[in-house]
């Protein structure tokens, strides 16, 4: 197995800092979304409540976890985060056509020096990898209707694309380089 061509590291960075943008509106739109939501709640300071003769009580909880799974897909959060999801298969199925690398390619390179030097593109494809499993589980856990699994997995992402944008710090990559490591990826075949 040879190594790929390699990619110019600050297109990686570009993206990560176009998907920790999208990230944090996505995490402020869980926040504030039905992710968070509690229902019931009523303070009355240290008082007891005593309902009237005709009032019903409605427990406390998660609205997530009464919602319909309707309301739970139609949550502002939940969609974008799919948008997001679709984005890092995209960079993980075909990272030569996702958008971001796209752009910079076409519209960013040009315009800068070239690289002092390139990088393997297997470890941020393995990346883009692993934050589509950070927010897929993110979604599937919502769709459950588990309270704050949409924020908690968007804020995850965030913070490795944060990382990975302001500082080079790619944590997927580094994730990969542990496992290349220990024998789990990128290991050469053996011939039969």
């Amino acid at each position: 197995m040879s190594t790929p061509a390699g990619i110019d590291p600050r297109g990686p960075r570009f993206a990560a800092a176009i998907t920790a943008v999208l990230l944090l509106v996505a995490t402020f739109l869980a926040l504030i979304g039905i992710s968070t939501l509690r229902t019931g709640i009523a303070s009355f300071g240290w008082f007891a409540y005593q309902p009237l003769a005709d009032a019903t009580f409605i427990p406390s909880g998660w609205a997530i976890s009464s919602a319909p799974l309707l309301q739970r897909a139609l949550d502002p959060g939940f969609l974008l985060t799919v948008v997001i999801a679709l984005l890092f298969l995209w960079g993980s199925v075909s990272p030569q056509t996702a958008p971001w690398g796209t752009l910079f390619r076409s519209a960013i390179r040009p315009r800068l020096a070239a690289p002092t030097e390139l990088e393997d593109p297997r470890p941020p494809r393995f990346s883009q990898g692993v934050g589509l499993f950070v927010v897929g589980v993110g979604l599937v856990l919502h769709l459950l209707g588990v309270p704050w699994a949409l924020p908690i997995a968007t804020s995850a992402a965030f913070i490795a694309a944060f990382l990975n944008a302001a500082f080079a710090f790619c944590l997927g990559c580094q994730l990969y380089l542990l496992l290349q490591r220990a024998g789990v990826v990128g290991r050469e075949a053996t011939p039969v």
